[in-house]
């Protein structure tokens, strides 16, 4: 028989429980809670918006005038309201603006589009609202994607491998009815995805900005930016092919009298002039040679701003001083302040000197990012120069790196990206802006764990059958939306094209990833370089046919 002390202490346990639950529904809606843990939050949004056996439907509802303004004045990337109906669901008063970096610039400048890429917020004007516990929702327009799957597949990958990571899905956008394009669409990396994935941890997150071309970047007041459609000053629109007078490869980049790079990358016919070098991962060489990483760091640009993310962007150790990393605090997601930064600090110190990582790293989910990061060959990102398209998240003096932006992987930005660097991209030198993740391929315990989950995308993901169903399924989704996109940046036989290119894209690569794990490829830069006899054979694949980087969203 239970005595009365303990039914009141009985009654005093589920009165807190109450009251906990009644918080975190206030904060995300009673149809967003519908399980809990320490670790992590079950959304509603998970099966409504993110099962990807079923699309997603949005039609946002707003004045044609008011979408207009919206997309005329897109490089403000200020908010206006509209309505949406989501599966179904209609929601009153959403934030939207147009949203991206290069892409969004690039966009602006080109008269023939106005593909933007879209953020709907639903907290934005309604506190509290969401959709299905959702904050805020990503629409993004596969810019220079002629696969219109390139990022989805990453994504599906790191959810392969059970990485904190955005859910994703497709999309069929519609702007009052009318069909305007499919879209991919992404769980924003923001508070309901640290709900999602860390439960009540209050952690801070950070989205630094190596290098922002988008119309809000910090230092740009004063800088007027081009009205949309405009070129920047000197720069007269040009036909597909041609190049602006006076801005030939040779003049920008000191190439070599006569010589020439063929389309899709690669290496010029006749071979490099004597003397002369290529960078360990793509890049244009120069006339003194190849900088190493060190003397990389500020290239281009003076203290390094534009190219390596000084200032803390790229993750490396500088000094104690806060302010010498102000890329990662204006680059802040949630409220920080100065401890918050001094554990950050702090944290990239010890991980500079390589003492207690499992202090300082979040190791797991972090191997799990760099094997998938490595497989997709994203050099729009901490692998590139310029240190941007990540989030780094931090909890009790603890680090974690959370993925963003893959539509330019698999050799999407163009430049030094040919067909064999791409498929045997060397997955023990995978990062060359940072020495953040030096520290654990140095270690034997977590190289090998992070080999095993290489492994595990090639032999379970690509050869256990997984890729080939996604690969099925998201062609029979898609095929027929693409087709009758009207805004899509590729004709539909040029996404015919890319799609089937990426297929035997990845076929490749994961060859070579297995070859390399197995000790029949050479798996670093430098030994690479030293002996490419062993290195899988890409001579029939054209990255270009998947969709290069340019100023416009093709090529």
């Amino acid at each position: 028989m239970i005595t009365h002390k303990y039914i009141t202490k009985i009654v005093g346990v589920i009165m807190a429980v109450a009251v906990f639950v009644c918080i975190l529904a206030a904060g995300y809606g009673q149809e967003a809670l519908q399980a809990s843990s320490a670790a992590t939050t079950i959304m509603r949004y998970e099966t409504e918006l993110f099962d990807t056996d079923r699309m997603i439907q949005v039609d946002i509802r707003m004045e044609e005038e008011d979408w207009e303004d919206m997309l005329a004045g897109a490089m403000e990337e200020e908010y206006h309201v509209c309505d949406i109906v989501i599966n179904g669901e209609k929601i009153y008063n959403v934030g939207i603006r147009p949203k991206g970096n290069t892409s969004l610039s690039a966009i602006a400048m080109n008269p023939d589009t106005d593909r933007f890429s879209l953020k709907l917020e639903f907290d934005h004007y309604m506190e509290g609202q969401t959709c299905f516990g959702l904050d805020k929702l990503i629409l993004n327009n596969n810019y220079a994607d002629a696969t219109s799957m390139k990022e989805a597949f990453v994504y599906d990958m790191y959810q392969y491998l059970g990485a904190d990571a955005s859910l994703y899905n497709y999309a069929e956008v519609s702007v009052n009815g009318v069909y305007r394009g499919v879209y991919l669409a992404l769980e924003a990396v923001e508070e309901s995805f640290l709900m999602r994935n860390y439960g009540t941890r209050d952690g801070k997150l950070y989205k630094p900005e190596g290098m922002d071309m988008g119309g809000r970047a910090p230092g740009r007041e004063g800088m007027d930016m081009p009205e949309r459609g405009d070129k920047p000053e000197g720069m007269d629109k040009f036909e597909k092919g041609d190049k602006p007078e006076g801005m030939g490869m040779r003049e920008r980049k000191g190439m070599p009298e006569g010589m020439e790079i063929p389309e899709g990358g690669g290496m010029p016919e006749g071979g490099l002039p004597e003397g002369m070098e290529i960078p360990e991962r793509g890049g244009m060489p120069g006339e003194e040679g190849i900088p190493g990483r060190e003397e990389a760091q500020g290239f281009g640009h003076p203290g390094g701003d534009f190219l390596s993310g000084s200032g803390g962007a790229n993750l490396n150790y500088m000094d104690d001083d806060p302010d010498s990393y102000r890329k990662i605090w204006e680059g802040e997601v949630t409220d920080t302040d100065g401890k918050d930064h001094k554990r950050v600090v702090a944290a990239l110190k010890g991980i500079e000197e390589g003492m207690d990582l499992e202090k300082y790293m979040d190791i797991d989910n972090i191997l799990k990012y760099m094997a998938v990061h490595t497989f997709s060959v994203n050099q729009d990102s901490l692998s590139g120069n310029m240190a941007h398209n990540y989030y780094l998240y931090e909890y009790d003096g603890k680090l974690n790196i959370l993925p963003w932006d893959y539509n330019l992987a698999f050799g999407g930005m163009g430049v030094g990206t040919g067909a064999s660097s791409v498929v045997n991209d060397a997955i023990d030198t995978p990062f060359q802006g940072t020495d953040f993740f030096d520290g654990l391929l140095e270690n034997e315990e977590y190289l090998s764990r992070y080999h095993g989950y290489l492994e595990e995308l090639t032999q379970e993901y690509v050869f256990g059958g997984r890729f080939e169903e996604v690969y099925d399924r998201i062609r029979s989704q898609i095929d027929g939306l693409v087709e009758t996109d009207p805004t899509a940046f590729y004709s539909y036989e040029e996404y015919e094209a890319g799609a089937e290119m990426f297929y035997q894209t990845v076929i490749l690569r994961a060859e070579s990833i297995q070859g390399q794990l197995d000790g029949r490829i050479p798996a670093t830069d430098e030994e690479q370089r030293e002996d490419d006899a062993a290195l899988v054979d890409a001579s029939e694949l054209d990255m270009s046919v998947m969709g290069v980087f340019e100023m416009g969203g093709r090529k």
